[in-house]
């Protein structure tokens, strides 16, 4: 090709390559963020953690429960009155959020109803109370409300900031009033107030039982019951996390420890998987 040829064929390029739109790269999102830190709330919860009132039993659980990352995902402060649905009979997360918020803050702590027929409840109560009562330097602060058929007031309306329960819908869900328990946090809960949940997670794969019988709950069920409630899902976290559960046991989510349903059969398997899978949920009323 002639150069002159060349030469007009470059200046025709430079020309075409000037003129064209320019292409804008896009720019990926930053990474999201995770919300700084309350340093001295986690100092507050890590001294309850650390407090002579604890057995060294119920310390070998938080490598399980998740107990501070867990208080920290759901927003709990020192001064917040805060409601604890169902503690159970050992009351392991009373332990933690009485010391917590003894000084600026409110503790209810939410237990069944009284039922004279019924033998583990009444044993249950009693072994609660009975915990407390024990160390008034400790407990001394705790309101003991209710929460159950005929007797839902587990805190005057619309005064806590903060309400928490841990592996309790499957219960409700079991006694035929989880709808009922729900709208009786909401009631209990200030305009904006947070709910705090966690609980064993179902396999997807299969029907939620409507009574939980095996102790699991599916997540989008647990979430869909909630929000009709009247609460919107403000967050999910995994803390509370585990694979190695496969959900699929003779007795239930009560195989694992710290139950060992089954006894000493299997029981280096059920060790070795851990407590169950949860999904932790923070809700926030509408």
């Amino acid at each position: 090709m002639p150069r002159s040829v060349l030469a007009v064929f470059a200046t025709c390029l430079l020309v075409a390559c000037a003129s064209a739109p320019k292409v804008a790269v896009p720019v990926p999102p930053p990474a999201p963020q995770r919300p700084p830190r309350d340093e001295a709330t986690a100092t507050a919860i890590e001294l309850a953690l650390a407090g002579a009132h604890r057995s060294a039993e119920n310390r070998t659980r938080d490598e399980y429960r998740h107990p501070l990352d867990t208080l920290l995902f759901f927003g709990i402060k020192p001064d917040m009155t805060v409601v604890e649905v169902w503690p159970g009979a050992g009351g392991w997360y009373t332990e933690i959020l009485a010391p917590l918020l003894a000084q600026h803050g409110k503790l209810y702590a939410a237990v069944q109803p009284p039922a004279p027929d019924n033998a583990y409840v009444t044993a249950s109560r009693k072994e609660f109370s009975d915990k407390l009562a024990a160390r008034p330097d400790v407990y001394g602060r705790v309101d003991i409300t209710t929460m159950g058929p005929g007797n839902f007031a587990i805190a005057p309306p619309a005064s806590a900031d903060l309400v928490v329960t841990f592996r309790n819908i499957h219960n409700w869900m079991n006694l035929g009033f989880a709808p009922e328990a729900f709208a009786e946090m909401n009631r209990a809960l200030k305009p904006g107030g947070i709910l705090g949940v966690v609980e064993h997670r179902a396999n997807t794969a299969k029907p939620q039982d409507p009574k939980a019988a095996n102790g699991y709950v599916n997540e989008d069920y647990a979430i869909a019951m909630i929000e009709a409630a009247g609460f919107e899902l403000v967050a999910r976290s995994g803390i509370n996390d585990n694979p190695k559960d496969t959900k699929d046991y003779e007795q239930g989510v009560w195989a694992l420890p710290p139950s060992y349903r089954l006894g000493n059969r299997d029981r280096a398997k059920y060790e070795a998987i851990g407590e169950s899978d949860r999904f932790t949920l923070k809700f926030r009323k509408k």
